[in-house]
């Protein structure tokens, strides 16, 4: 079943949001100045956040993968608290399924984009990068692009699920 990306986007806004969000939260948390940010737009890209080049390289590694760790932290937290009444009590609401949604909608929206691969790949290739920021930011441009091969297979909506459903389900099960 082929989807096209912008009603992808459309119906994971939230996802796309907190992404641009994380990018800006690892300029600000690094002083690396903005210039632009665009949190949501119909089209392609739909979203992003224009800064200048940060100090250091590892910075831009950084700021490019920063939503990997926001938006995975934050789309299991938000479905944590309706995990339990959906999926073992059975006595959810029609709030704990719009969490189990934004979960998995901020959650799918994790991975890094193209253009942050390219961002990386351009800072890493410079004659000044040091050693120990090319032997880390390579594999990293090489996983950016495996996750978006597999965005064509839904990886992105399997990471959204695991997250959001999958991790709370087994903290549940752990405490219980």
């Amino acid at each position: 079943m082929l989807i096209p990306g912008i009603a992808i986007s459309i119906a994971t806004c939230p996802g796309v949001v907190v992404h641009e969000l994380a990018h800006q939260l690892f300029c600000r948390l690094f002083k690396v100045p903005v210039f632009q940010v665009v949190y949501f737009q119909v089209g392609n890209p739909a979203g992003f956040v224009l800064h200048e080049t940060p100090q250091y390289k590892w910075q831009s590694i950084l700021i490019a993968v920063g939503p990997f760790f926001v938006n995975t932290l934050l789309g299991a937290l938000i479905a944590l608290p309706a995990a339990l009444p959906v999926f073992t009590l059975n006595n959810a609401d029609f709030l704990h399924y719009v969490l189990i949604y934004l979960g998995v909608s901020i959650a799918m929206h994790a991975f890094p984009s193209t253009g942050d691969a390219a961002v990386i790949w351009n800072e890493i290739r410079k004659d000044d990068t040091k050693f120990l920021t090319k032997v880390v930011g390579y594999p990293v441009v090489g996983l950016i692009y495996l996750g978006s091969l597999g965005s064509m297979i839904w990886l992105d909506l399997v990471y959204g699920i695991v997250v959001a459903i999958g991790i709370p389900n087994l903290i549940i099960h752990w405490l219980a």
